[in-house]
């Protein structure tokens, strides 16, 4: 299936720093793939972030980005992710998996890593959007809270014990969203 098949004109611009191919995710309603290959910088994030909106336009506010072919992400192109989750929100959201170390770790100097969920495989981004769309109201996790600590915003995926990343204090998580020292 091609791009234009997903999202109508969608390959009808190319850039050659950063190619985008697509595919519709059937067990979710309105979730697409984006596998990304190549670069994102302040010259090509324009074309990238048109392409993105053209599939948000399309219906599609569940995206999941395959960054297994994405090899480097500016802080401009930091910015256009977090565009594409603040245009998605509260209905969708945006699922990060396949990421380089290298390109993780520009998310975290950035602050940013706490706002996305970021997955190992399709199969747990898949999982992540079905288990919204079974208990939209429910949902608890993924929980962004302020440490109890030293205030730092943290995201907590699931119940359980971790620590600050700022003060490494323990903090635990109770299944209701329950936060405690300890």
């Amino acid at each position: 299936m091609q791009n234009n098949d997903i999202v109508s004109g969608f390959d009808d611009e190319k850039d050659e720093s950063l190619k985008i191919e697509l595919k519709s995710v059937s067990e979710v309603e309105n979730c697409l793939t984006l596998a990304l290959d190549g670069y994102i910088d302040t010259y090509n994030s324009v074309y990238f972030q048109r392409r993105v909106h053209m599939a948000i336009d399309g219906g599609f506010n569940k995206l999941i980005f395959n960054c297994d072919g994405l090899n480097y992400v500016s802080s401009t192109g930091i910015g256009s992710f977090i565009t594409f989750l603040k245009t998605v929100k509260p209905d969708g959201d945006v699922v990060l998996f396949n990421i380089q170390p290298k390109v993780y770790e520009v998310f975290q100097l950035l602050g940013f890593s706490q706002f996305f969920n970021v997955k190992r495989s399709l199969d747990d981004a898949i999982e992540f959007f079905v288990g919204i769309s079974a208990d939209p109201q429910g949902a608890i996790f993924p929980k962004v809270f302020p440490c109890p600590v030293c205030s730092k915003k943290l995201k907590a995926l699931k119940t359980g014990r971790f620590r600050c990343s700022e003060c490494k204090s323990i903090i635990a998580i109770g299944e209701t969203g329950t936060i405690s020292l300890g």
